[in-house]
């Protein structure tokens, strides 16, 4: 759910594209596909990581999709309860940009971020 705000809160923001696929997407891809992703150089990990996406697990699956759904069709009945992140990383690697935004929390083993208000 977390990452998932992190995504719409991206879709708000005016430095970020204006559609959920787009956030997802953005990134560098290769010179001979546009469509395919350069190996963990996007945006989020998990879209390029060069890991299978199909579900090995049938239960997590059933609620990924229910997440999902929630986003997508009562985006206005959601809490927004990481505060406007846009950014998050694994609390086992520190990226660059973490210093120049203002955490907001910790969700697990995840640490998340938004630009200055």
């Amino acid at each position: 759910m977390a990452v998932s705000l992190v995504v719409l809160n991206r879709v708000k923001h005016k430095q970020y594209p204006s559609t959920i696929c787009e956030v997802i997407y953005q990134g560098p891809t290769y010179s001979w596909k546009s469509d395919f992703p350069v190996r963990n150089k996007c945006q989020f990990s998990w879209y390029c990581d060069g890991k299978s996406d199909k579900p090995k697990e049938r239960e997590a699956w059933i609620s990924a999709l229910d997440t999902a759904s929630l986003i997508l069709y009562s985006p206005k009945s959601l809490i927004d309860f990481t505060e406007g992140a846009t950014h998050y990383h694994a609390t086992h690697i520190l990226p660059h940009w973490a210093a120049h935004l203002v955490r907001v929390g910790r969700i697990e083993d995840h640490i998340f971020y938004r630009w200055e208000s």
